[in-house]
């Protein structure tokens, strides 16, 4: 693998641990600015629909200069966002400077995607694109409960400091590692957007909203479901972010070696075990040592979707796929957002912490359903194309007597 992929991991890294570390801070942040829990939460839907909305923003704009000049502007808005959050006043603030961070996301994965799948043979496009995701799943295993522990000890506004600084440090990587390569003649927006005139572009993206969608459902209300429900002290929800980060580096590991083999088994495989997992977190969470395995579950099997849906969109948009790639990341978060969002109602309604596992197996096993109804679409088109060339091949083969 080029060491290019290397930078793009360090950037990933920075992100990923931004993306994920409110999730063990959010009883501090709200105890902090006086607010409730579910409306910390806003801190998790604030920075996904920003990533919805800056992945298409942010890759229009970038289709003008060259893949590593965006790449390294992206880099320097996550910098000024985490500052932003680190010095913010009040929460309206706060959820600001979340936002501000959270425009360079989605672009940065889906241009950095695009780059890592050109940097190898064609046969190595999942596994180049799962090196880069895997700074986002290590910022798990590593940046997350250190950014938590932190938090709770030295203050959450430390936290996003160091955040920073790791930004800093990714941008440093993509500017020498990062080739310089050439912005891509012929391809205008026109271009790019007409991907999203292809059916199954836009099912893998429903695909990657409902099936990851169903993974932040449990983890974005991890840190109370854990010291309320299972009895942990506040001080074990950075070794329980742990286990999480170390499923999802393994997930995935799996999910880059096997979609460049059986992509869509491996989605059949992936979602329908996450919505029993998540089904189960239900009972599980009352026990400590069960709760931990299932965190550990969903980690994994979550992230398994992860390298074969973006490899999907990039292969269905194969002429264009630099927006479809930034989009997809977009459609991540945006299943992030609409998750926590579901889960903070299900949580106001009085239905405890547990209930957001519900929704997100319902979320996981839709994306199940969608994942078939796009394979059995996928057989039905190419069973024509398919008779077309038997029957020249018999035409071809009849002699023609005169």
């Amino acid at each position: 693998m080029p060491l290019a992929l290397l930078a793009l991991a360090i950037g990933a890294f920075g992100i990923g641990t931004t993306e994920f570390v409110i999730m063990g801070l959010l009883p501090e942040v709200a105890g902090d600015f006086g607010v409730s829990i579910p409306t910390a939460g806003l801190l998790v839907t604030g920075y996904a629909l920003g990533v919805v909305l800056g992945a298409p923003l942010m890759t229009v704009l970038g289709t003008r200069i060259s893949r590593k000049r965006m790449l390294m502007l992206l880099m320097g808005l996550f910098i000024a966002g985490n500052l932003l959050s680190a010095v913010a006043p009040v929460f309206g603030v706060m959820l600001a400077g979340r936002v501000v961070a959270s425009l360079a996301h989605g672009a940065f994965f889906g241009i950095g995607s695009v780059v890592a799948a050109e940097l190898v043979a064609p046969e190595k496009k999942a596994g180049a694109i799962a090196m880069m995701f895997t700074g986002l799943t290590v910022a798990n295993v590593v940046g997350v409960p250190l950014g938590t522990l932190v938090g709770q000890t030295l203050g959450w506004r430390i936290t996003f400091a160091i955040v920073a600084g790791l930004g800093v440090i990714g941008l440093a990587g993509i500017a020498k590692l990062v080739p310089d390569l050439p912005k891509p003649e012929g391809v205008r927006l026109r271009h790019e957007l007409a991907a999203f005139r292809n059916v199954q572009v836009l099912l893998a993206m429903a695909m990657t909203i409902l099936g990851f969608g169903g993974v932040f459902a449990a983890v974005t209300y991890l840190a109370p479901m854990m010291t309320d429900v299972a009895g942990y002290a506040d001080s074990s929800v950075t070794w329980l972010l742990v286990l999480f980060g170390l499923g999802m580096v393994a997930g995935n590991l799996i999910g880059g070696k096997f979609a460049d083999r059986a992509l869509m088994p491996l989605l059949y495989i992936s979602l329908s075990a996450l919505a029993v997992v998540l089904a189960l977190f239900t009972l599980t969470a009352h026990n400590k040592i069960a709760a931990a395995v299932t965190i550990t579950l969903i980690g994994a099997l979550g992230f398994a979707t992860v390298p074969p849906l973006q490899k999907r969109v990039l292969d269905q948009a194969s002429g264009a796929p630099t927006l479809a790639s930034a989009m997809n990341i977009g459609a991540f978060n945006l299943g992030n957002a609409l998750s926590a969002w579901l889960g903070g109602l299900v949580i106001s309604a009085g239905l405890g912490y547990t209930a957001p596992n519900w929704v997100g197996a319902a979320l996981a096993a839709s994306a199940l359903l969608l994942a078939v109804v796009s394979a059995t679409l996928e057989r039905r088109t190419a069973a024509p194309s398919r008779v077309v060339t038997g029957v020249a091949h018999v035409e071809q083969a009849t002699p023609v007597h005169h």
